[in-house]
Formats: structure tokens, C-alpha cells, sequence
């Protein structure tokens, strides 16, 4: 379960800048000194820190909705798991400074400079960490799967997808501008019954080369299928869906929304073996009014 943590990351620890999205920022956890190694309950881990943005939820309402709502429809072993730890004071104001200082550099990404770590959030989430560091036989896929399903609010006899129109009609916009089209995979391929069109979605992936290998892992595969059930279960999205601010548009929200981790590895030559898993971030109410416009 996700449980609250009352230790605090050991003192004098690094955090190291992995990655960020819209919300969130991951760090990899490094011992204060090369010959040290980090206590148990760290390893494994990266930790996530949340960002100060209009439509922040606190990690500890994130973590109740997760344990409450997003456990029960999944395995363990099929979710990316999380813990509530306090931070130490200063932490996030010593992250901030490194937030600018990289901007400085041209080192943080365009898109994300100007917003910050929330001072105010006390918590931490540590995520187990699905990289293949200090894993080097092993290969990572990481997709967005978005919409398994057609939407329900789609006119009849359409032919596109809800995510394959929301991009064409972007790409739209950015030939208007002079910008290069965005190119991705139809999620509907993702869950075909032929194995052609999953191959076709699987060459969309970014940083994995071997498409075939991919579409076998993602071919019929039961974690993706669950996923597809569960939104089918909650199939009342769209413009004729539950109010923006109701539990049940987050949760339909949250699995239409999540990110999908493949791990793959070969030992010594034999079959393949994958072990597949979701990031299932609550999404909040106040973030609902975006899956409303348009099917």
C-alpha cells in the first residue's frame, strides 16, 4: 500500500535530475560519498517531487485516490509503486536554485522553464525505478497508450480515433505556423487483433529499436488488454460524460492518461521475458474540462 513514511531521505543525500513532465519531477537518489551506498528503503527508488502549478493536487490526496481507487483494478506487479516520504527542510529551495541555474545553461528543457517545485508540498513520492540503470541487459519502452477505445461521444461512421483526430487537428495548426507535424501510433493499434497493426504502432516508439520484438511483447498482452477493459468500464467520457469535477471523470481521466513501461530482457539466449507496468497518476477534477472539448 501506499504508506506515509515518517523518515526523511538521509541527510546530506544528492538528488539527481532525471527527467519532468507537466507536473512532476524525477530524481535519482545518490549516496553522499561514491564508497556509500543507500539504505534499503531507498534503493530501487526514484523519487518524484511535485510541481507549483494551478492544478496541483497534494501527494497525499494522490496517494489516498491511488490506494483507494487505481490498486484494487490492477496486479502489484502491474502498477509502478509509490510511498509517501517527508522531505527535508530546504530540499525543494535547493532543487529550485538547480531548476534556474540549468535554465541559465540552456540545460532544462524549453518547455518546461519558469515553473517550479511547490515549496509547500512536505511530501515526496518515491516510484520504483523502471530505467535499466545497473541493469544493462535489459531493454525499456515507455509509451503513453491514451485512448484504447474509440469515444463514446464520436459521430457515427467516423474513421479516426479521438487521439489520432486531436492530432491531426494540432498538426493542423502547427502547418499554419510553418511547423513540422507530430507523427504517432492510433492507440486502437495497440489492442488489434492483428498483429500487423500493432507492429505498425510499435515502430512509433521512441528509443526502441527492435520493432518486432516490441510487438510481440505488446501483442495481445493481458496488462494492456486490462487496461482497455477497465476504460471500457468507464466508458461515460466525452462531452455527454459524468460532471468535469466528479470521481468518476478523474478515475476515467487517470486511465486514459497513464504511462505504460515495457521491460524487456534475453537471459543467455532464451525466450523473452517482459514484465509490463502503469504510471496511474490521479488525475484531478480541475483538470477534467480538457477531455470535454471536442469527442
Amino acid at each position: 500500500m501506499t504508506q506515509l513514511k515518517t523518515f526523511e531521505l538521509p541527510v546530506g543525500t544528492q538528488l539527481a535530475y532525471l527527467a519532468e513532465g507537466g507536473a512532476n519531477i524525477i530524481y535519482r537518489i545518490v549516496p553522499p560519498a561514491a564508497h556509500q551506498t543507500l539504505p534499503a528503503e531507498y534503493r530501487g527508488k526514484l523519487l518524484r517531487l511535485r510541481k507549483d502549478t494551478p492544478a496541483g493536487v497534494s501527494y497525499q490526496e494522490i496517494a489516498r485516490n491511488f490506494d483507494k481507487t487505481i490498486r484494487p483494478l490492477f496486479k502489484p506487479e502491474e502498477l509502478v509503486d509509490q510511498e509517501l516520504v517527508y522531505l527535508p527542510k530546504g530540499l525543494t529551495q535547493q532543487c529550485n536554485e538547480q531548476l534556474r541555474a540549468a535554465e541559465l545553461t540552456e540545460k532544462r528543457p524549453k518547455q518546461r522553464r519558469g515553473v517550479y517545485l511547490s515549496i509547500t508540498e512536505p511530501f515526496g513520492l518515491l516510484v520504483t525505478d523502471m530505467t535499466s540503470f545497473g541493469n544493462p541487459g535489459t531493454d525499456l519502452a515507455e509509451l503513453k497508450p491514451k485512448w484504447l477505445l474509440q469515444s463514446p461521444s464520436a459521430p457515427m461512421g467516423v474513421r479516426r480515433c479521438r487521439t489520432c483526430a486531436l492530432r491531426d487537428m494540432k498538426n493542423q495548426d502547427a502547418r499554419r505556423v510553418g511547423a513540422a507535424d507530430t507523427r504517432s501510433f492510433c492507440p486502437l493499434d495497440l489492442v488489434s487483433e492483428k498483429f500487423e497493426h500493432v507492429l505498425r504502432a510499435a515502430k512509433f516508439v521512441k528509443g526502441y529499436k527492435d520493432h518486432a520484438r516490441l510487438a510481440r511483447v505488446l501483442y495481445r498482452n493481458p496488462t494492456l488488454l486490462k487496461l482497455q477493459a477497465h476504460q471500457r468500464n468507464m466508458k461515460d467520457v466525452g462531452i455527454y460524460g459524468p460532471s468535469p469535477l466528479s470521481k468518476d471523470k478523474s478515475l476515467a481521466m487517470t486511465l486514459r492518461d497513464c504511462t505504460m513501461f515495457i521491460k524487456v530482457a534475453i537471459p543467455h539466449g532464451a525466450s523473452e521475458l517482459a514484465h509490463v507496468t502503469f504510471v496511474l497518476q490521479w488525475r484531478q477534477p480541475a483538470m477534467a474540462p480538457r477531455f470535454t472539448d471536442g469527442f
